[in-house]
């Protein structure tokens, strides 16, 4: 008789760039394969409830279109056409390219570069240790939080809010700026419990008729960048109507009396104009949260992807200021809890090795930085030699056409450590194979709730696989970079991570396989003081010293509103662009990741942009024709979605499809810009300004949206 195959649950923790970090319970078969994968009950914030995409992990780790060996490239680049090589063929390969660069033209010539592929600090981050060791450029992270952090921390001084389980507590969940149905499902678990058990009402915010907004009980559907105009309004009727709470104004917050002047002439009306929404919706929403002590404000990063994004934040932060929200369980709000863990990173990243005169390059204008900008560049050496891990920028950053133009230069070396054929390695000289997160140690802790934990190796990686650190380690021996943490394995890293940062040690972690880092109530809702020497919440904040992560003020920060506002700033639809378009996440792949997924791939179907009915007809569009969106920064084609959802002169593209499933293979981010973004920098994916026509288009210009059309022959078994 055959043997039934051996089943065991094992914890994990998901390591993708997602707010939730969901707490997991993985099947493991035989000790060597993965199937089902659930969400751990005992995690009080994953409740049981995860993502759809990441459920069906076993289509991603066991993916024939996984690479497994080293590549070294044969033909022009982009063309798919490797060979395959050994390891150690390969790291001398990149060593001495780095070490040539170097010698020409500096170690600033050579420069990492890095993401959110994975969310794990020691596979993430380690790439820093190498980095600062070799005295290679350095990298401004600005492609998620540059804004949405700074216009919280801009009120808070503190990147921390009150915990988010609270919501199943509160009386209205005001969900803001995030489509939480496809990027953070949890958030949906606490406010539907609180719907079933308290009848909260549930408050939606965002620029579409998106699935969270069908599930709430107020949706607000308003003009893309207007968020601080709504807020602003909202505050003026608090004061107005005598929902202000000025005992805790005078005493938590900097310039109540001055806020609430400005705002007397930001009424709902005025806000209507610019948001697009009804006096009536506006004034509703503002009786609302000022009848209801127990509000909590869940505020997203979609809506600070704007030009005005910063501000925006802050705005919609000042409401439960001016309610006093704070006070209460269930009320309040939170961006991020990634303040509360306090890590040392010293050792991951090998702090103890930087040079403060090695410039810093901002991730956003890699574009720019690959096509030889001086200011980019900050007037330093062209950029010869790159490692890439956990990202995808050919496909995921702005200005697109500018990033391919960089990285089709023969004059530049780029070697891509990744998990399958993306387009950035199909641009690459050499290809290494890397490991998914349950083939791996790795240490995670989730801005979107409270908990950390340890996810441990499950499984041994399929053909010639190996980890990020294992890279850093090759590479290190090669170029010379002596650091402890290169010699030593990624659980003695996590071990010593946990004790220096005061958490304790890997062993009592795995004991209890998650940890509840919440701070307590008075610290977690800011009675105690906010995060600035006085105590005090900014209404009116320093905003060239907001105590948030940042490489310098840049952008048009000297035209900041002092006070919430709605700055005009963001690009305006004109008469040769007359609509406006947004970048939204897609439910089933998350960035460019799950587009290599079989299931991810038939739900998403193929590119399309939402238009509504009417500006599709005043156009000759109909469902499923093919169109074009241009404006300065190029053109790209998609198929018609006609979609009652969208606000007329509105346009919504949702998820970052390969470039190769677009005609001509320009995907979405060529029409995105690179340009810095008051006060500290940041990309501005939801703030494009383009023309929409109809295209006819050669039939046989349709692209395969699969991936195995990159798929180079030494990937074959």
């Amino acid at each position: 008789m055959n043997q039934a195959p051996r089943i065991e649950r094992r914890a994990s923790v998901c390591p993708h760039d997602c707010p939730s970090v969901c707490s997991l319970e993985v099947e493991v078969i035989d000790g060597r394969t993965i199937g089902r994968v659930h969400g751990a009950k005992s995690n009080s914030y994953t409740a049981g409830v995860i993502c759809a995409k990441v459920a069906r992990y076993a289509e991603r780790i066991h993916n024939p279109d996984r690479l497994l060996y080293p590549m070294r490239r044969t033909g022009p680049k982009g063309s798919g056409q490797f060979e395959r090589i050994s390891w150690d063929e390969a790291l001398d390969i990149v060593a001495r390219k780095f070490l040539e660069a170097e010698q020409e033209f500096g170690s600033e010539s050579v420069w990492p570069y890095y993401y959110a592929g994975t969310m794990g600090y020691v596979m993430r981050d380690g790439i820093n240790r190498l980095r600062h060791v070799k005295k290679y450029s350095g990298q401004y992270s600005t492609i998620c939080t540059a804004m949405s952090w700074t216009g919280y921390v801009a009120g808070t001084g503190h990147l921390r809010g009150a915990d988010p389980r609270e919501m199943a507590v509160s009386d209205c969940i005001v969900i803001w700026g995030t489509n939480a149905v496809h990027t953070q499902v949890n958030v949906m678990t606490h406010a539907m419990k609180a719907r079933k058990e308290r009848g909260a009402k549930i408050v939606a915010i965002d620029i579409y008729n998106n699935a969270t907004l069908k599930q709430a009980d107020m949706a607000l559907v308003l003009r893309p960048g207007t968020d601080g105009a709504l807020a602003c309004a909202v505050m003026h009727v608090l004061f107005r109507d005598g929902y202000a709470d000025w005992d805790y104004l005078e005493r938590y917050t900097d310039h109540p009396r001055e806020l609430e002047e400005h705002l007397k002439t930001r009424d709902p009306a005025w806000a209507s104009a610019i948001t697009g929404l009804s006096v009536e919706e506006i004034e509703a929403f503002a009786r609302l949260v000022g009848t209801t002590k127990r509000t909590y404000f869940r505020l997203g990063f979609g809506f600070a992807r704007q030009r005005n994004g910063v501000v925006n934040m802050h705005a919609a932060l000042s409401i439960p200021a001016v309610t006093g929200a704070w006070q209460y369980e269930g009320g309040g709000a939170l961006h991020s809890n990634s303040g509360i863990f306090h890590w040392n990173k010293a050792l991951i990243e090998g702090h103890d090795a930087i040079d403060k005169s090695i410039r810093v390059l901002d991730q956003s204008q890699i574009g720019r930085v690959l096509t030889g900008d001086p200011q980019a560049l900050y007037n330093g050496p062209p950029v010869k030699a790159m490692l890439i891990q956990n990202t995808n920028p050919v496909s995921v950053a702005p200005e697109q056409e500018l990033v391919k133009q960089g990285f089709a230069r023969e004059d530049l070396f780029v070697c891509v450590h990744e998990q399958f054929m993306t387009e950035t390695a199909l641009m690459a000289d050499i290809v290494l194979p890397a490991t998914m997160f349950m083939e791996h140690d790795d240490l995670y802790s989730g801005g979107g709730h409270q908990h950390f934990q340890v996810g441990p190796k499950l499984i041994d990686p399929p053909g010639e696989c190996r980890s990020n650190h294992e890279v850093f380690r090759g590479l290190a021996e090669r170029l010379g970079a002596e650091h402890r943490g290169f010699a030593m394995e990624p659980r003695e890293i996590i071990d010593w991570t946990l004790q220096s940062s005061g958490w304790g040690t890997l062993e009592n972690l795995e004991a209890q396989v998650h940890f509840d880092a919440q701070p307590p109530f008075e610290e977690a809702h800011f009675l105690k003081g906010f995060g600035y020497p006085d105590g005090k919440f900014r209404f009116k904040p320093d905003w060239t010293k907001v105590p948030s992560y940042n490489n310098g003020a840049m952008g048009p920060w000297a035209r900041m509103p002092a006070l919430p506002d709605h700055w005009g700033v963001i690009e305006a639809a004109t008469e040769e662009h007359p609509f406006r378009l947004a970048t939204s996440p897609a439910r089933n792949f998350l960035n460019s990741s799950f587009t290599e997924t079989p299931t991810s791939l038939d739900k998403e179907r193929r590119p399309e942009v939402m238009i509504h009915p009417v500006d599709a007809q005043t156009q000759g569009i109909a469902e499923g024709d093919w169109v074009k969106l241009k404006n300065h920064r190029g053109e790209v084609y998609l198929r018609a979605k006609l979609f009652e959802g969208v606000r007329r002169g509105v346009l919504i593209a949702e998820g970052i499809w390969p470039n190769a499933a677009h005609p001509y293979g320009r995907g979405i981010n060529t029409l995105t810009g690179g340009d810095q973004v008051a006060p500290y920098g940041g990309a501005a994916f939801h703030d494009n300004r383009v023309a929409l026509e109809k295209a006819n288009l050669d039939p046989a210009l349709e692209p395969p949206v699969a991936r195995k059309q990159h798929r180079p022959e030494a990937l074959v078994r």
